[in-house]
């Protein structure tokens, strides 16, 4: 037996891409995740989104086991009852007509891509906006503004270029006839839980209107319920030509999407795009298992309504250190947190009162609880925020 422990052996082992959490977790159960010595951690990170339903929730399991039993996968030249029924689902949860089942969502934005140039050609540009993230592949890559994730990557994509985010006058001057598509997230993750402003999505839409150009809604880290609606795009009253889903479709299982409206379904033909792993059988199955979950219960309402309650908690803590906290920002359970300074170090903090937070955009606490935490565990964050903050005035 490895005597060696397992983040040094990760070292050893890994390509030292990611940054670890220096927890060892044994397991996880409802909102909290469980350490080698029998710790428990209130999980305010999900899996960066994924796990909406929580850890071992009981209807994923029983999912999950039955489709294993049957069979873990097929080649996708065969088509299955349940990547079927979850591609149903996934559509009347998202009002979109057609999909393509991917492993991942930058598998999905790919994919995209691919749809956008098969479309218009090479020679019409695809837009993305400054600070956004759409993934780390080289097309995602060359939509993603963000230069700490491009640099040392050159060349990327062609024809791929940034409007300044909420910019109006930067929206109006770039847009044109020759614009194939614009990428965009309705709320920001990776660049600081930022929402789009309605006006700059009216204006979009209405150069959308005289151009004709395409809309394509990355709902990765913002879909499936998170911000109290199915997707964050349905608080604009808009509807996107595109939209791309992933995380938490999966319930933990590697699960991405785009879907279409009807005017594209027949962009590709026969060969011109695939995937040998994406739709697994099994990841269908657990994702089938959320969507009825969510929607039997209403969980986006629930987001809703107890999102209200955590806004309201952490805006009287911000009235309280308006000193510590610069603003508070997102919808439903994506929040953000940002902080003058500190940011660092009160996600340490949290993390020795047994709490897991994440810091994005440098000073950003983001908070993605799953969509089944209680009040009870807001109060338990709010609590120790509030603490830790009084703690730094001092």
């Amino acid at each position: 037996m490895n005597k060696k422990g397992l983040l040094e052996r990760e070292k050893i082992s890994f390509l030292p891409t990611y940054k670890r959490i220096p927890i060892e977790i044994l397991k996880g159960e409802g909102v909290y995740l469980i350490d080698k010595n029998g710790k428990r951690y209130l999980d305010l990170i999900s899996g960066l989104g994924v796990n909406a339903l929580g850890y071992a929730h009981p209807k994923i399991i029983k999912a999950v086991t039955e489709q294993v039993n049957k069979f873990s996968h097929l080649s996708n030249y065969f088509v299955t009852d349940i990547q079927e029924t979850f591609a149903e689902k996934l559509l009347k949860f998202s009002g979109m007509d057609k999909v393509f089942l991917t492993n991942s969502g930058t598998e999905a934005i790919e994919g995209a891509i691919k749809l956008i140039r098969m479309k218009f050609g090479h020679s019409n540009k695809i837009f993305s906006l400054t600070n956004s993230f759409h993934g780390r592949t080289y097309g995602s890559l060359s939509l993603t503004a963000r230069e700490k994730h491009r640099k040392g990557f050159a060349p990327l994509l062609p024809n791929i270029g940034q409007i300044i985010f909420n910019d109006l006058n930067d929206l109006d001057s770039k847009i044109d006839k020759n614009t194939a598509s614009v990428f965009l997230e309705f709320i920001q993750g990776e660049g600081g839980v930022r929402p789009i402003d309605k006006e700059f999505v009216n204006k979009l839409f209405e150069l959308k209107r005289k151009f004709n150009f395409l809309v394509v809604a990355d709902e990765i880290q913002a879909g499936v319920g998170r911000t109290g609606k199915n997707f964050a795009f349905q608080h604009y009253n808009i509807e996107p030509d595109i939209v791309v889903a992933a995380k938490a479709i999966g319930g933990g299982l590697p699960l991405g999407a785009f879907m279409v409206k009807d005017d594209l379904r027949d962009v590709f033909e026969y060969g011109k795009h695939g995937t040998t792993f994406g739709g697994n059988p099994v990841a269908c199955a657990s994702g089938i298992a959320v969507l009825d979950f969510i929607n039997e219960n209403k969980l986006e309402k629930n987001v809703e309504k107890l999102s209200i309650y955590f806004f309201n908690e952490l805006n009287k803590l911000k009235g309280k250190y308006s000193n510590l906290i610069t603003e508070i920002r997102g919808k439903g359970f994506m929040i953000g947190i940002e902080m003058g300074k500190y940011g660092n170090e009160i996600v340490e903090q949290l993390r020795r009162k047994n709490i897991l937070a994440n810091l994005t955009a440098g000073n950003v606490i983001r908070l993605l609880p799953p969509l089944i935490i209680k009040c009870e565990h807001i109060d338990i964050f709010i609590n120790n925020f509030d603490k830790i903050l009084s703690n730094l005035t001092k």
